[in-house]
Protein backbone atom coordinates (compact mmCIF):
# COMPACT_ATOMS: atom_id res chain seq x y z
CA UNK A 1 0.00 0.00 0.00
CA UNK A 2 1.32 3.44 -1.20
CA UNK A 3 2.01 5.91 1.77
CA UNK A 4 -0.50 8.23 0.42
CA UNK A 5 -3.39 5.59 0.91
CA UNK A 6 -2.26 4.72 4.38
CA UNK A 7 -1.84 8.60 5.65
CA UNK A 8 -5.24 8.93 4.44
CA UNK A 9 -6.42 5.74 6.59
CA UNK A 10 -4.98 6.99 9.58
CA UNK A 11 -5.99 10.42 9.43
CA UNK A 12 -9.72 9.18 9.62
CA UNK A 13 -8.65 6.06 12.42
CA UNK A 14 -7.02 7.75 14.42
CA UNK A 15 -9.30 10.35 16.10
CA UNK A 16 -11.57 7.14 16.44
CA UNK A 17 -8.77 6.49 19.76
CA UNK A 18 -10.22 8.94 21.73
CA UNK A 19 -13.09 6.57 21.84
CA UNK A 20 -13.46 3.64 25.03
CA UNK A 21 -15.85 1.18 24.43
CA UNK A 22 -17.96 -0.24 26.83
CA UNK A 23 -19.69 2.02 30.12
CA UNK A 24 -17.46 4.36 31.86
CA UNK A 25 -17.00 3.14 35.77
CA UNK A 26 -19.53 4.94 37.95
CA UNK A 27 -19.17 4.45 41.93
CA UNK A 28 -21.84 3.28 43.63
CA UNK A 29 -23.95 5.43 46.11
CA UNK A 30 -24.48 4.43 49.96
CA UNK A 31 -28.38 4.33 49.00
CA UNK A 32 -27.09 2.14 46.23
CA UNK A 33 -25.30 -0.16 48.50
CA UNK A 34 -27.67 -0.15 51.52
CA UNK A 35 -25.25 1.68 54.15
CA UNK A 36 -27.32 3.17 56.67
CA UNK A 37 -26.35 6.47 58.32
CA UNK A 38 -25.83 4.56 61.63
CA UNK A 39 -25.15 1.48 63.51
CA UNK A 40 -28.73 -0.32 64.77
CA UNK A 41 -27.20 -1.06 68.15
CA UNK A 42 -25.97 1.44 70.65
CA UNK A 43 -22.03 2.00 69.50
CA UNK A 44 -19.43 5.13 69.86
CA UNK A 45 -19.87 6.83 66.61
CA UNK A 46 -17.81 9.58 67.02
CA UNK A 47 -14.59 9.82 65.17
CA UNK A 48 -12.89 6.48 64.32
CA UNK A 49 -9.71 5.58 66.18
CA UNK A 50 -6.37 5.44 64.55
CA UNK A 51 -6.99 1.20 64.45
CA UNK A 52 -3.16 0.68 62.33
CA UNK A 53 -1.87 -1.31 65.55
CA UNK A 54 -4.41 -1.72 67.81
CA UNK A 55 -2.80 -4.60 69.69
CA UNK A 56 -0.69 -2.26 70.95
CA UNK A 57 -3.49 -1.35 72.95
CA UNK A 58 -3.80 -4.91 75.09
CA UNK A 59 -0.21 -3.38 76.68
CA UNK A 60 1.32 -6.56 76.28
CA UNK A 61 4.93 -7.02 75.03
CA UNK A 62 4.36 -10.53 74.13
CA UNK A 63 1.41 -9.96 72.21
CA UNK A 64 3.12 -7.33 70.22
CA UNK A 65 5.53 -9.55 69.21
CA UNK A 66 3.88 -12.20 68.03
CA UNK A 67 1.60 -10.06 66.18
CA UNK A 68 4.96 -7.85 64.24
CA UNK A 69 6.25 -11.13 63.84
CA UNK A 70 3.05 -12.58 62.04
CA UNK A 71 2.94 -9.65 59.12
CA UNK A 72 6.16 -10.52 58.05
CA UNK A 73 6.92 -14.47 58.48
CA UNK A 74 2.84 -15.73 58.26
CA UNK A 75 3.04 -18.16 55.27
CA UNK A 76 -0.39 -16.97 54.06
CA UNK A 77 0.26 -13.17 53.92
CA UNK A 78 3.49 -14.22 51.59
CA UNK A 79 1.00 -16.19 49.52
CA UNK A 80 -0.84 -13.03 49.18
CA UNK A 81 2.35 -10.94 48.32
CA UNK A 82 2.69 -13.81 45.33
CA UNK A 83 -0.49 -13.05 44.17
CA UNK A 84 -0.24 -9.28 44.31
CA UNK A 85 3.15 -9.53 42.48
CA UNK A 86 1.40 -11.52 39.64
CA UNK A 87 -1.51 -9.02 39.48
CA UNK A 88 1.38 -6.29 39.25
CA UNK A 89 3.48 -8.27 36.57
CA UNK A 90 -0.70 -9.07 34.90
CA UNK A 91 -0.94 -5.28 34.87
CA UNK A 92 2.67 -4.35 33.15
CA UNK A 93 1.47 -7.30 30.07
CA UNK A 94 -1.82 -4.88 29.55
CA UNK A 95 -0.01 -1.77 28.79
CA UNK A 96 2.08 -3.15 26.34
CA UNK A 97 -0.43 -3.55 23.93
CA UNK A 98 -0.73 0.29 24.26
CA UNK A 99 2.60 0.40 22.36
CA UNK A 100 4.31 -0.89 19.59
CA UNK A 101 6.31 -3.95 19.10
CA UNK A 102 9.72 -3.78 17.47
CA UNK A 103 12.12 -6.84 16.61
CA UNK A 104 15.22 -7.22 14.89
CA UNK A 105 16.86 -9.72 13.18
CA UNK A 106 20.14 -10.77 11.48
CA UNK A 107 21.75 -13.58 9.12
CA UNK A 108 24.56 -15.35 7.56
CA UNK A 109 24.71 -17.83 4.65
CA UNK A 110 27.44 -19.18 2.65
CA UNK A 111 26.69 -21.24 -1.00
CA UNK A 112 28.93 -23.85 -1.92
CA UNK A 113 28.71 -25.21 -5.28
CA UNK A 114 29.14 -29.27 -5.29
CA UNK A 115 29.10 -29.39 -8.84
CA UNK A 116 28.32 -27.55 -12.55
CA UNK A 117 29.31 -24.08 -13.55
CA UNK A 118 28.87 -21.21 -10.58
CA UNK A 119 30.63 -20.41 -7.85
CA UNK A 120 30.52 -20.20 -4.22
CA UNK A 121 29.35 -17.35 -2.16
CA UNK A 122 28.54 -15.64 1.08
CA UNK A 123 25.11 -13.86 2.14
CA UNK A 124 24.78 -11.43 4.92
CA UNK A 125 21.45 -9.57 6.21
CA UNK A 126 20.21 -7.79 8.83
CA UNK A 127 16.76 -6.55 9.37
CA UNK A 128 14.35 -4.97 11.50
CA UNK A 129 10.38 -4.85 11.60
CA UNK A 130 7.73 -2.96 13.69
CA UNK A 131 3.83 -3.36 14.57
CA UNK A 132 1.50 -1.61 15.97
CA UNK A 133 -2.67 -2.06 16.57
CA UNK A 134 -4.40 0.80 16.75
CA UNK A 135 -6.85 1.05 20.01
CA UNK A 136 -9.31 2.72 17.95
CA UNK A 137 -12.09 1.55 20.08
CA UNK A 138 -9.89 1.10 23.61
CA UNK A 139 -10.29 -2.02 23.93
CA UNK A 140 -6.82 -2.20 24.84
CA UNK A 141 -7.23 1.18 27.15
CA UNK A 142 -10.19 -0.94 28.70
CA UNK A 143 -7.68 -4.25 29.32
CA UNK A 144 -5.24 -1.53 31.14
CA UNK A 145 -8.46 -0.12 33.34
CA UNK A 146 -9.26 -3.69 34.10
CA UNK A 147 -5.54 -5.13 34.88
CA UNK A 148 -5.54 -1.64 36.83
CA UNK A 149 -8.30 -2.43 38.83
CA UNK A 150 -7.69 -6.12 39.56
CA UNK A 151 -4.01 -5.62 40.84
CA UNK A 152 -6.08 -2.60 42.93
CA UNK A 153 -7.77 -5.26 44.66
CA UNK A 154 -4.77 -7.76 44.60
CA UNK A 155 -3.36 -5.05 47.03
CA UNK A 156 -6.62 -4.81 49.58
CA UNK A 157 -6.98 -8.77 49.16
CA UNK A 158 -3.29 -8.58 50.80
CA UNK A 159 -4.76 -6.23 53.41
CA UNK A 160 -7.55 -8.49 54.18
CA UNK A 161 -5.23 -11.87 55.11
CA UNK A 162 -2.83 -9.41 56.63
CA UNK A 163 -5.70 -8.23 59.20
CA UNK A 164 -7.32 -11.43 59.06
CA UNK A 165 -3.70 -13.15 60.14
CA UNK A 166 -2.76 -10.28 63.20
CA UNK A 167 -6.40 -11.25 64.47
CA UNK A 168 -5.85 -14.39 64.53
CA UNK A 169 -2.75 -14.34 66.07
CA UNK A 170 -4.17 -12.56 68.96
CA UNK A 171 -7.06 -14.65 69.53
CA UNK A 172 -5.03 -17.47 69.83
CA UNK A 173 -2.56 -15.56 72.60
CA UNK A 174 -5.82 -15.12 74.41
CA UNK A 175 -7.21 -18.15 74.92
CA UNK A 176 -3.44 -19.79 75.55
CA UNK A 177 -3.36 -17.16 78.70
CA UNK A 178 -7.05 -18.09 79.43
CA UNK A 179 -5.54 -21.90 79.48
CA UNK A 180 -2.68 -21.31 81.76
CA UNK A 181 -4.99 -19.16 83.71
CA UNK A 182 -7.20 -22.26 84.17
CA UNK A 183 -4.70 -24.61 84.79
CA UNK A 184 -3.68 -22.15 87.65
CA UNK A 185 -7.22 -22.63 89.08
CA UNK A 186 -7.20 -25.89 88.74
CA UNK A 187 -4.11 -26.57 90.20
CA UNK A 188 -4.87 -24.51 92.76
CA UNK A 189 -8.47 -26.10 93.88
CA UNK A 190 -6.44 -29.38 93.31
CA UNK A 191 -4.05 -28.47 96.37
CA UNK A 192 -7.47 -27.16 98.74
CA UNK A 193 -9.09 -30.78 97.35
CA UNK A 194 -5.98 -32.58 99.04
CA UNK A 195 -6.28 -30.52 102.19
CA UNK A 196 -10.07 -31.79 102.63
CA UNK A 197 -9.55 -35.14 101.63
CA UNK A 198 -7.04 -35.66 104.30
CA UNK A 199 -8.95 -33.43 107.09
CA UNK A 200 -12.00 -35.99 105.90
CA UNK A 201 -10.08 -39.05 106.72
CA UNK A 202 -8.96 -37.60 110.00
CA UNK A 203 -12.56 -37.18 111.02
CA UNK A 204 -13.58 -40.47 109.40
CA UNK A 205 -10.34 -42.09 111.37
CA UNK A 206 -11.74 -39.89 114.70
CA UNK A 207 -15.17 -41.48 114.14
CA UNK A 208 -16.77 -37.92 113.64
CA UNK A 209 -17.95 -38.50 110.38
CA UNK A 210 -18.93 -41.43 108.01
CA UNK A 211 -17.02 -42.33 105.27
CA UNK A 212 -19.54 -40.45 102.77
CA UNK A 213 -17.72 -37.73 103.57
CA UNK A 214 -13.86 -39.35 102.44
CA UNK A 215 -15.80 -40.76 99.49
CA UNK A 216 -17.11 -37.01 98.58
CA UNK A 217 -13.42 -35.71 98.67
CA UNK A 218 -12.12 -38.23 96.59
CA UNK A 219 -14.32 -38.03 94.23
CA UNK A 220 -13.80 -34.49 93.88
CA UNK A 221 -9.99 -34.31 93.39
CA UNK A 222 -10.52 -37.23 90.43
CA UNK A 223 -12.59 -34.65 88.92
CA UNK A 224 -10.58 -31.59 89.28
CA UNK A 225 -7.42 -33.74 88.20
CA UNK A 226 -9.60 -35.72 85.20
CA UNK A 227 -10.25 -31.97 83.53
CA UNK A 228 -6.29 -30.71 84.14
CA UNK A 229 -5.17 -33.06 81.02
CA UNK A 230 -8.47 -31.64 78.67
CA UNK A 231 -6.61 -28.29 79.62
CA UNK A 232 -3.03 -28.89 78.69
CA UNK A 233 -4.18 -30.18 75.53
CA UNK A 234 -5.86 -26.80 74.99
CA UNK A 235 -3.04 -25.01 76.02
CA UNK A 236 -0.61 -26.85 73.73
CA UNK A 237 -2.86 -26.57 70.52
CA UNK A 238 -3.32 -23.00 71.19
CA UNK A 239 0.29 -22.31 71.38
CA UNK A 240 1.45 -24.71 68.30
CA UNK A 241 -1.35 -22.32 66.41
CA UNK A 242 0.64 -19.53 67.37
CA UNK A 243 4.00 -21.17 65.95
CA UNK A 244 2.34 -22.08 62.55
CA UNK A 245 0.96 -18.52 62.42
CA UNK A 246 4.30 -16.75 62.79
CA UNK A 247 5.73 -18.92 60.14
CA UNK A 248 7.47 -21.68 62.67
CA UNK A 249 7.13 -25.02 63.65
CA UNK A 250 4.39 -26.01 65.97
CA UNK A 251 6.47 -26.33 68.81
CA UNK A 252 8.85 -23.06 69.03
CA UNK A 253 6.89 -21.06 71.16
CA UNK A 254 6.32 -23.36 74.11
CA UNK A 255 9.79 -22.21 75.73
CA UNK A 256 8.74 -18.37 75.20
CA UNK A 257 4.59 -18.77 76.42
CA UNK A 258 5.75 -20.96 79.68
CA UNK A 259 5.83 -18.38 81.95
CA UNK A 260 2.17 -17.34 83.06
CA UNK A 261 1.35 -14.46 82.28
CA UNK A 262 -2.44 -12.58 82.85
CA UNK A 263 -5.04 -12.90 80.03
CA UNK A 264 -4.89 -9.26 77.73
CA UNK A 265 -6.89 -6.69 78.94
CA UNK A 266 -7.81 -4.05 76.22
CA UNK A 267 -9.73 -0.47 76.30
CA UNK A 268 -13.46 -0.46 77.48
CA UNK A 269 -14.95 0.87 74.44
CA UNK A 270 -13.77 1.91 71.09
CA UNK A 271 -14.75 4.66 68.91
CA UNK A 272 -15.96 3.10 65.61
CA UNK A 273 -17.62 6.12 63.38
CA UNK A 274 -19.88 5.63 61.09
CA UNK A 275 -20.96 2.71 59.10
CA UNK A 276 -19.44 4.61 55.70
CA UNK A 277 -16.22 5.34 57.62
CA UNK A 278 -15.84 1.82 58.68
CA UNK A 279 -16.21 0.38 54.72
CA UNK A 280 -13.54 3.09 53.97
CA UNK A 281 -11.64 1.35 56.19
CA UNK A 282 -12.54 -2.34 55.70
CA UNK A 283 -10.04 -4.19 52.95
CA UNK A 284 -12.34 -6.64 51.57
CA UNK A 285 -14.88 -4.30 50.93
CA UNK A 286 -12.53 -2.02 48.80
CA UNK A 287 -11.35 -5.14 46.98
CA UNK A 288 -14.99 -5.80 46.42
CA UNK A 289 -15.31 -1.81 44.65
CA UNK A 290 -12.11 -2.94 42.88
CA UNK A 291 -13.31 -6.18 41.32
CA UNK A 292 -16.18 -4.40 40.05
CA UNK A 293 -14.57 -1.65 38.22
CA UNK A 294 -12.56 -4.52 36.76
CA UNK A 295 -15.87 -6.22 35.76
CA UNK A 296 -17.34 -2.87 34.50
CA UNK A 297 -14.06 -2.62 32.28
CA UNK A 298 -13.76 -6.00 30.46
CA UNK A 299 -17.65 -4.86 29.27
CA UNK A 300 -15.41 -2.61 27.27
CA UNK A 301 -12.74 -4.98 25.92
CA UNK A 302 -15.70 -7.53 24.82
CA UNK A 303 -17.18 -4.82 23.10
CA UNK A 304 -14.44 -3.37 21.10
CA UNK A 305 -14.19 -6.70 19.58
CA UNK A 306 -17.62 -5.77 17.75
CA UNK A 307 -15.37 -3.34 15.86
CA UNK A 308 -12.75 -3.08 13.04
CA UNK A 309 -9.31 -3.70 14.22
CA UNK A 310 -6.31 -1.65 12.36
CA UNK A 311 -2.81 -2.53 12.16
CA UNK A 312 0.01 -0.81 11.14
CA UNK A 313 3.78 -1.62 10.57
CA UNK A 314 6.60 -1.93 8.45
CA UNK A 315 10.07 -2.93 8.40
CA UNK A 316 13.25 -2.39 6.79
CA UNK A 317 16.19 -4.74 5.54
CA UNK A 318 19.83 -4.72 3.82
CA UNK A 319 21.73 -7.52 2.37
CA UNK A 320 24.91 -8.18 0.57
CA UNK A 321 27.69 -10.81 -0.67
CA UNK A 322 29.72 -9.00 1.81
CA UNK A 323 29.78 -7.43 5.31
CA UNK A 324 31.43 -4.39 3.80
CA UNK A 325 28.55 -3.91 1.20
CA UNK A 326 26.08 -5.08 4.21
CA UNK A 327 24.57 -1.30 3.77
CA UNK A 328 24.95 -0.84 0.06
CA UNK A 329 21.14 -1.49 -0.43
CA UNK A 330 17.78 -0.83 1.96
CA UNK A 331 14.83 -1.47 1.58
CA UNK A 332 11.61 -0.96 3.14
CA UNK A 333 8.24 -1.78 3.84
CA UNK A 334 5.02 0.11 5.09
CA UNK A 335 1.51 -2.04 5.60
CA UNK A 336 -1.47 -1.20 6.78
CA UNK A 337 -4.46 -3.76 7.81
CA UNK A 338 -7.80 -3.47 8.99
CA UNK A 339 -10.08 -6.13 9.50
CA UNK A 340 -14.08 -6.19 11.00
CA UNK A 341 -15.44 -9.76 11.93
CA UNK A 342 -18.77 -10.34 9.46
CA UNK A 343 -20.34 -13.43 11.08
CA UNK A 344 -18.74 -15.42 14.08
CA UNK A 345 -22.09 -17.30 15.11
CA UNK A 346 -22.80 -14.84 17.70
CA UNK A 347 -19.60 -15.44 19.82
CA UNK A 348 -18.49 -12.22 19.89
CA UNK A 349 -21.68 -10.60 21.25
CA UNK A 350 -22.06 -13.39 23.75
CA UNK A 351 -19.19 -12.61 25.12
CA UNK A 352 -20.12 -8.82 25.99
CA UNK A 353 -23.70 -10.27 27.62
CA UNK A 354 -21.54 -12.66 29.66
CA UNK A 355 -19.37 -9.27 30.84
CA UNK A 356 -22.29 -7.48 31.59
CA UNK A 357 -23.64 -10.38 33.60
CA UNK A 358 -20.05 -10.86 35.14
CA UNK A 359 -20.33 -7.04 36.20
CA UNK A 360 -23.96 -7.24 37.56
CA UNK A 361 -21.93 -10.23 39.92
CA UNK A 362 -19.73 -8.11 40.99
CA UNK A 363 -22.10 -5.47 42.24
CA UNK A 364 -24.40 -8.01 43.71
CA UNK A 365 -20.82 -9.14 45.48
CA UNK A 366 -19.98 -5.53 46.20
CA UNK A 367 -23.27 -5.09 48.04
CA UNK A 368 -23.40 -8.24 50.07
CA UNK A 369 -19.85 -7.51 51.41
CA UNK A 370 -20.42 -4.47 52.42
CA UNK A 371 -23.72 -5.66 54.48
CA UNK A 372 -21.71 -8.51 55.74
CA UNK A 373 -18.76 -5.77 56.91
CA UNK A 374 -21.67 -3.77 58.61
CA UNK A 375 -23.14 -6.82 60.40
CA UNK A 376 -19.84 -7.92 61.30
CA UNK A 377 -19.04 -4.90 62.95
CA UNK A 378 -22.53 -4.37 65.01
CA UNK A 379 -22.06 -8.14 65.84
CA UNK A 380 -19.18 -7.22 67.61
CA UNK A 381 -20.41 -4.25 69.45
CA UNK A 382 -22.57 -6.46 71.03
CA UNK A 383 -21.01 -9.58 71.72
CA UNK A 384 -18.36 -6.90 73.80
CA UNK A 385 -21.17 -5.35 75.47
CA UNK A 386 -22.13 -8.79 76.62
CA UNK A 387 -18.33 -10.29 77.53
CA UNK A 388 -18.04 -7.04 79.59
CA UNK A 389 -21.25 -7.59 81.67
CA UNK A 390 -20.72 -11.16 82.11
CA UNK A 391 -16.90 -10.16 83.54
CA UNK A 392 -18.91 -8.38 85.46
CA UNK A 393 -21.21 -10.36 87.21
CA UNK A 394 -18.70 -12.91 87.48
CA UNK A 395 -16.24 -10.43 89.32
CA UNK A 396 -19.28 -10.37 91.79
CA UNK A 397 -19.96 -14.53 91.69
CA UNK A 398 -15.90 -15.18 92.16
CA UNK A 399 -16.24 -12.87 95.62
CA UNK A 400 -19.48 -14.27 97.22
CA UNK A 401 -18.20 -17.71 96.32
CA UNK A 402 -14.29 -16.89 97.93
CA UNK A 403 -16.12 -15.70 100.92
CA UNK A 404 -18.85 -18.66 100.88
CA UNK A 405 -15.82 -21.07 100.67
CA UNK A 406 -13.36 -20.01 103.26
CA UNK A 407 -16.38 -19.87 105.58
CA UNK A 408 -17.66 -23.33 104.42
CA UNK A 409 -13.81 -24.38 105.27
CA UNK A 410 -13.76 -23.13 108.45
CA UNK A 411 -16.98 -24.67 110.09
CA UNK A 412 -16.18 -28.33 108.64
CA UNK A 413 -12.85 -28.05 110.29
CA UNK A 414 -14.25 -27.42 112.85
CA UNK A 415 -17.08 -29.65 112.49
CA UNK A 416 -20.41 -27.43 112.62
CA UNK A 417 -21.03 -28.08 108.79
CA UNK A 418 -20.96 -31.40 106.66
CA UNK A 419 -18.90 -32.34 103.93
CA UNK A 420 -21.59 -31.35 101.05
CA UNK A 421 -21.32 -28.17 101.89
CA UNK A 422 -17.96 -28.28 102.07
CA UNK A 423 -18.22 -29.79 98.78
CA UNK A 424 -20.46 -27.59 97.14
CA UNK A 425 -18.95 -24.29 98.41
CA UNK A 426 -15.31 -25.30 96.63
CA UNK A 427 -16.99 -26.53 93.41
CA UNK A 428 -18.86 -22.72 93.16
CA UNK A 429 -15.86 -21.47 93.36
CA UNK A 430 -13.57 -23.04 91.07
CA UNK A 431 -16.73 -22.24 88.48
CA UNK A 432 -16.76 -18.61 89.47
CA UNK A 433 -12.95 -18.32 88.80
CA UNK A 434 -13.19 -20.42 85.89
CA UNK A 435 -16.56 -18.53 84.64
CA UNK A 436 -14.43 -15.18 85.27
CA UNK A 437 -11.31 -16.00 83.57
CA UNK A 438 -13.55 -17.29 80.36
CA UNK A 439 -15.76 -13.80 80.50
CA UNK A 440 -12.37 -11.64 80.66
CA UNK A 441 -11.22 -13.85 77.64
CA UNK A 442 -14.58 -13.30 76.03
CA UNK A 443 -14.05 -9.70 76.33
CA UNK A 444 -10.54 -9.69 74.72
CA UNK A 445 -11.38 -12.15 71.91
CA UNK A 446 -14.41 -9.88 71.27
CA UNK A 447 -12.96 -6.61 71.18
CA UNK A 448 -10.22 -8.75 68.67
CA UNK A 449 -12.87 -9.52 66.66
CA UNK A 450 -14.57 -5.90 66.89
CA UNK A 451 -11.19 -4.25 65.68
CA UNK A 452 -11.09 -7.24 62.64
CA UNK A 453 -14.64 -5.76 61.87
CA UNK A 454 -13.32 -2.22 61.93
CA UNK A 455 -10.51 -3.15 59.09
CA UNK A 456 -7.83 -2.53 61.82
CA UNK A 457 -4.30 -3.58 61.10
CA UNK A 458 -3.71 -1.71 58.06
CA UNK A 459 -3.04 1.61 56.73
CA UNK A 460 -6.36 2.66 54.92
CA UNK A 461 -4.72 5.68 53.26
CA UNK A 462 -2.86 3.62 50.66
CA UNK A 463 -3.52 1.15 48.33
CA UNK A 464 -0.97 -2.24 48.73
CA UNK A 465 1.35 -2.28 45.83
CA UNK A 466 3.93 -4.82 45.41
CA UNK A 467 7.37 -3.82 45.29
CA UNK A 468 10.46 -5.25 43.51
CA UNK A 469 11.60 -6.63 47.37
CA UNK A 470 8.62 -8.51 47.65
Amino acid sequence: MAPRPIALLLSVALPLTACNAGPDYRPRTAAELGVPSGYSVPADQAGAEDLTHWWSNFDDPMLVQLVEQGRTANLDVAQAVTRLRQARESLVQARSTLLPTVGASAGASRNQQVSGPGGSGNSFSIGGDASYQVDLFGGNRRGVEAAGAAYQASGFDYAAVLISVQAEIARNYVLARLAQTQLAYARASLAIQDDNLQIAEWRVQAGLVSSIDAEQARAARAQTVASIPSIEANYNGFVSRLGVLTGQAPGALKAAMEAPRPIPVGPAKVAVGIPAETLRQRPDVRSAERNLAAATARIGVAQSQLYPQLSIGGSLGSGGGAIGALFDTISGRLFANIAQTIFDGGRTRSQVRANEAAAEGAFLSYKQTVLTGLEDVENAIVALAAAQERARQFAIAWDAANNSAILARMQYRSGLTDFTTLNQAESSLLSARNGQAQAQADQATALIALYLALGGGWDSNTTPEATNGN
